[in-house]
């Protein structure tokens, strides 16, 4: 072989190693970028997670220091459709609607208080149901008055505060609600995180998720301290 045919050799050679080179620092770089950006993924949506078990603990407190019900109204966007956000707010009644450590006793409680005065609206029909003898309020008066009372206590306006403002997840952030009177969370639609004067909460799962991310908030009910888990945890079942 000639001087000049080894000298062209030995440039092919080269040439395919500097080749081969920058097809490994190719695969590494693209490989960065991909573990790049599912950091960033899961980056959102653990921030997403953390600044919600705040708001969480913020409302509970909020309640127990008010007297009032408090709760977290989730308008949860439909999964599959990717444009759109999930939001969620605060709102408190006006003043303490339950006496009783559960939510459904609180509606079996009022239509109970309801339910006995029309019962003794029907049975006492020799009263002036509408002013007594001294001028004083008939029964229908009086029922009209707690009917209102129990209403205007029971409705929910908005509540703002710094930590508990009103916000919107991310895009591609998702939020699904369990409470302990449901089967399934709520993936899509309203959701509602209660809260009791007396200082306590409803057991409750939020899950935060982005992608193959997933994190799920456990809420204590007579504490509100809040967990968080790297993992979407099962619905318990009991």
């Amino acid at each position: 072989m000639s001087a000049l045919a080894r000298r062209r050799a030995r440039e092919r050679g080269l040439t395919l190693i500097e080749v081969s080179i920058a097809l490994g620092i190719a695969a590494v770089l693209f490989a960065a970028v991909t573990i790049s950006i599912g950091a960033i993924t899961g980056a959102k949506a653990k921030s997403s997670a953390a600044e919600l078990a705040g708001v969480i603990r913020s409302l509970y407190d909020t309640a127990a220091l008010t007297g009032k019900t408090c709760r977290l109204v989730f308008e949860l966007a439909d999964p599959k459709n990717e444009e759109a956000a999930s939001n969620y707010r605060a709102e408190c009644a006006a003043g303490n609607v339950t006496t009783s450590r559960d939510r459904d006793e609180m509606l079996r409680d009022d239509d109970k208080r309801r339910e006995d005065a029309r019962r003794n609206a029907g049975r006492d029909t020799r009263r002036n149901f509408t002013r007594g003898p001294n001028d004083e309020p008939g029964l229908d008066e009086l029922m009209a008055q707690e009917e209102g009372r129990v209403e205007n206590a029971a409705r929910f306006s908005a509540f703002t505060a710094e930590e508990v403002k009103p916000r919107s997840l991310p895009d591609g952030v998702t939020v699904s609600v369990w409470t302990r009177h449901q089967r399934e969370a709520v993936e899509k639609g309203v959701a509602y995180l209660y809260f009791f004067p007396q200082g306590y909460t409803e057991k409750a799962h939020v899950y935060v998720r982005q992608g193959d991310n997933a994190w799920t908030l456990t809420i204590a009910p007579l504490t509100g301290k809040v967990d968080i888990v790297g993992e979407a945890l099962e619905v318990p079942r009991s």
